[in-house]
């Protein structure tokens, strides 16, 4: 849920990158850190408990706009990609306001994103959200590489939400701004329906 800062007049807002073990979640927040002006982020940061890439938890505040007079920032962060470290998906969603789920394209990774959908939506009615009403944008990755599944086959295995989705190369940027603004709008968009 967003924090509001009065001290500050910020509201706080959480988006949390989920999907599949290198599906391309940290690829996503290492761009839109990039492409953002230095003046208006805070400093990447990553906890590592092993290795694994996928085991970064990125922070990033953006502002966006106004709401009721108050500034909105956002934090991005990933959770890791691998179902073993299921407890640090379930605390980095606590108190999100909306999810970005990135899906690997590649025909051989359709079982692995079919899953980590399944564990996202257990995870969220653990912790008390219904899926349906959590702002939410699929994101189709790697749709440069050989071997991708059609748009209409990921829809049809993992959008049965019904959800605003992109095809996207999170390596070159490509749909990843895209796929930001629209859970960010979709964020707005139900706290001004809101009391914030």
């Amino acid at each position: 849920m967003a924090f509001i800062n009065q001290e500050a007049k910020e509201i706080h807002c959480k988006v949390v990158y989920y999907g599949p073990s290198l599906g391309g979640k940290t690829t996503n927040i290492q761009w839109v850190y990039q492409k953002t002006a230095e003046q208006d982020r805070s400093e990447l940061s990553a906890f590592n408990t092993n290795p694994e890439r996928t085991l970064f938890f990125d922070f990033l505040p953006m502002n966006v706009g106004q709401i009721r007079g108050l500034n909105t920032r956002f934090h991005l962060y990933t959770v890791p990609g691998q179902v073993v470290y299921d407890a640090s998906r379930k605390l980095i969603l606590k108190g999100l306001d909306g999810i970005v789920f990135v899906a690997d394209s590649q025909l051989e990774r359709m079982d692995e994103n079919i899953e980590a959908l399944k564990n996202l939506e257990k995870n969220l009615e653990q912790q008390g959200y219904d899926i349906k009403q959590v702002p939410l944008v699929i994101q189709y990755n790697k749709r440069d590489l050989p071997n991708v599944a059609s748009v209409a086959e990921l829809r049809t295995a993992l959008n049965r939400y019904n959800v605003p989705d992109f095809e996207a190369t999170s390596s070159i940027g490509r749909g990843v701004m895209e796929t930001l603004r629209t859970v960010s709008k979709s964020i707005i968009t139900t706290l001004k329906g809101g009391d914030v």
